[in-house]
């Protein structure tokens, strides 16, 4: 369900995430819809020889699940997202379950933007992205 939290109820603290095992359909249908067909991603092989030993997932590809978190739970509905600065840290690997989480760290009331920490971790709790996104609620 789609919350639509009213600007004025958010605070600085709020927190918000959720979390998806990256299958092997993700990776081929993000693939498919960016163009973005890095054997790095899609072909085994190729990524034997790689740093990783094996497929990763595409990085965009877990930065939409914050975008999935900010569009649906906090701030929800009527948010735009306006910037989104990310730090990979780590790989996600097919089969790899990762929570997307948001905290707000800023609220600018003339505005109404907000500053939001964001953070993706794998199952084990590795910090596979790190970020700061803006966005405004209407």
């Amino acid at each position: 369900m789609i919350q639509d939290v009213k600007f004025a109820d958010i605070q600085v603290g709020d927190k918000a995430s959720m979390s998806k095992t990256v299958t092997e359909y993700d990776v081929y249908t993000f693939a498919g819809l960016t163009g973005d067909f890095n054997p790095v991603h899609v072909n085994a092989e190729f990524a034997k020889g790689t740093m990783f030993k094996e497929r990763i997932a595409h990085g965009m590809l877990s930065v939409g699940f914050i975008s999935a978190v900010l569009g649906t739970t906090l701030p929800g509905a009527n948010t735009i997202y306006l910037g989104q600065e990310v730090a990979f840290k780590a790989p996600v690997k097919i089969g790899d379950t990762v929570t997307a989480t948001v905290e707000v760290v800023e609220k600018i009331e003339a505005k109404k933007r907000l500053i939001l920490k964001t953070t993706v971790t794998n199952q084990e709790g590795t910090v596979v992205i790190d970020g700061k996104a803006t966005v405004m609620k209407k």
